[in-house]
């Protein structure tokens, strides 16, 4: 399955560290940043870009770290906002980069 995700903090931090100075464009940016080092800690497929950070395995591996990294970015604010966009077609893998080579190969063939 693939699993699109976005994560934000927002409210007081529970710790002052994480907001100390920062201000709040440069917390956010601190929040994202702890969420995707768990992600890429995971060493399940994944691709982040401006907007989510896509993670590819099986159900239970993938939501705990989506769990994991919702979890981290908690300490970042007093509420966490989560939104997630599922793609789940059991017996398929490497569906993070097969998407996209086809993709490619269609808009290829398109401009013949």
């Amino acid at each position: 399955m693939l699993v699109a995700f976005s994560v934000a903090p927002s409210g007081t931090p529970a710790d002052v560290a994480h907001s100390a100075g920062t201000g709040d464009d440069a917390s956010v940016h601190s929040a994202v940043a702890a969420a995707v080092r768990v992600v890429r800690e995971s060493g399940l497929p994944n691709h982040t870009d401006a907007m989510f950070t896509t993670i590819e395995g099986e159900w239970q591996e993938v939501f705990e770290v989506i769990r994991l990294a919702t979890e981290a970015v908690g300490a970042y604010g007093s509420r966490v906002s989560l939104v997630l966009k599922a793609d789940i077609r059991p017996g398929h893998t490497g569906e993070l980069a097969g998407k996209i080579e086809r993709l490619e190969r269609a808009i290829d063939a398109a401009g013949q």
